[in-house]
C-alpha cells in the first residue's frame, strides 16, 4: 500500500502487552477509490501486475499477502488452494470480502505485521507489494515473514528505491539534501521510507531469504508519459526492460523474488493460525479464537479474523 496525506491515515500502535512499531493505519480510508480507481494509477497496476506474474509461481498449496488491502492482485493469485489476506485495516478487508465473497478460499485476517498471527511454516508462498515502506522496523517485520513460509517457500516483495533515476538527478543538482547512495533508510515524510537496493538486499538475507530474480519497475511513472501513452502500452514498454533495469536498479519500485532453503513440504499445517502475543496454540469456539496459553481470545466476525486487539477470555 502507498501512503496518502489525508486524516483518514493514521499512525497507531494499538497494542496490549510489550510496544511493538508504529503502523501505517488506514481504517476507514478512501484508498481503493481514491489512490487506486480515481488516482491515475492504471500504468503502475499493470506494471506492477507483470512483475509479479514473472516472479510468483503459479500454484501453489496457500498463499499469504501482507498488506492486501482490497485485494487488488488477488485474481493473479488463481493457482492457489487457499490465499491468506492480511492487512491491518479491518475496512479494507471488509471491501475484498464485498468483492471476493466469505466462505470459500479466501481467508481475511486483520493484524499487525510485528506480531503475526500465523503458524510457523503456514504458506508456501507469500507476497508483500507497497507495504515494505511503511515499516519503520525492516528486520523484526521480516523476521516474522520468514516464520510463516516453509521450506522451500518463494516470497516475492516491493520495495520503494531510494536511488532511483530522479533522486540521483535533484542530487546531482543539489536540488535535495539527502543522498541516493547513502544505504540507510530514509524517512521523506513520518512511515515513509525509501531504502537502497544494497540495504534492503542485507535484511532479506539475515532474515533467512535467499535472493533471486530481481525486477526494476514503473520505469515511466511520470505524468506527461502517462497522460500521452495508453496505461498498457507503458506498461508494456516497462516490462520490457524491468530485468534488464534490475541491473542498476534506477526504478522508485523493485521487486524482489526470495526463496527459503530447503526442500518443499508435500503438506502444509493445517492451523493457520497461533497467539500473536505469545505463540501459544488457539482452541476455535466459533466467534472466536482462545489461546490456551495467554488466555486472550481474538474475535471472529462475519468471516474476519481480527488480531488486532487481544481481549481477556471471559471468566
Amino acid at each position: 500500500m502507498n501512503s496518502l496525506n489525508e486524516a483518514k491515515i493514521v499512525m497507531a500502535n494499538r497494542t496490549s502487552a510489550a510496544a511493538t512499531p508504529q503502523v501505517m493505519d488506514y481504517e476507514g480510508s478512501d484508498y481503493q477509490q481514491r489512490f487506486w480507481e480515481q488516482g491515475g494509477r492504471a500504468y503502475e497496476d499493470l506494471a506492477e501486475r507483470i512483475a509479479l506474474h514473472r516472479l510468483l509461481p503459479p500454484t501453489g498449496q496457500r498463499l499469504v499477502e501482507f498488506g492486501a488491502a482490497f485485494g487488488r492482485l488477488t485474481d493473479l493469485y488463481s493457482g492457489y488452494n487457499q490465499v491468506i489476506l492480511l492487512d491491518y485495516s479491518r475496512s479494507l478487508l471488509r471491501q475484498a470480502q464485498q468483492r471476493l465473497g466469505v466462505g470459500g478460499r479466501f481467508i481475511y485476517v486483520a493484524a499487525n505485521l510485528y506480531k503475526l498471527p500465523l503458524a510457523p511454516g503456514v504458506a508456501d508462498s507469500a507476497v508483500m507489494i507497497r507495504v515494505m515502506h511503511h515499516l519503520a522496523d525492516v528486520p523484526a517485520a521480516l523476521k516474522q515473514i520468514r516464520r510463516a513460509l516453509a521450506p522451500g517457500g518463494t516470497f516475492v516483495v516491493e520495495y520503494a528505491n531510494k536511488r532511483h533515476l530522479k533522486s540521483v538527478a535533484r542530487h546531482a543538482l543539489r536540488r535535495q539534501t539527502w543522498s541516493p547512495y547513502e544505504r540507510t533508510p530514509y524517512e521523506f515524510v513520518p512511515l515513509n521510507f525509501d531504502f537502497h537496493p544494497v540495504w534492503m538486499n542485507q535484511q532479506l538475507r539475515t532474515a533467512g531469504f535467499n535472493i533471486g530474480r530481481e525486477l526494476a519497475v514503473s520505469h515511466f511513472r511520470l505524468p506527461l508519459l502517462k497522460r500521452l501513452i495508453p496505461a498498457a502500452t507503458l506498461a508494456g514498454m516497462d516490462g520490457a526492460v524491468q530485468g534488464v533495469g534490475a541491473y542498476w536498479k534506477l526504478t522508485p519500485s523493485v521487486f524482489v523474488r526470495c526463496t527459503v532453503a530447503g526442500a518443499q513440504v508435500a503438506t502444509l499445517p493445517m492451523q493457520l493460525f497461533r497467539c500473536p502475543e505469545c505463540q501459544g496454540e488457539l482452541l476455535n469456539r466459533g466467534a472466536s479464537l482462545d489461546c490456551t496459553t495467554c488466555g486472550l481470545h481474538w474475535p471472529c466476525q462475519d468471516g474476519l479474523y481480527d488480531f488486532k486487539e487481544p481481549v481477556t477470555a471471559a471468566d
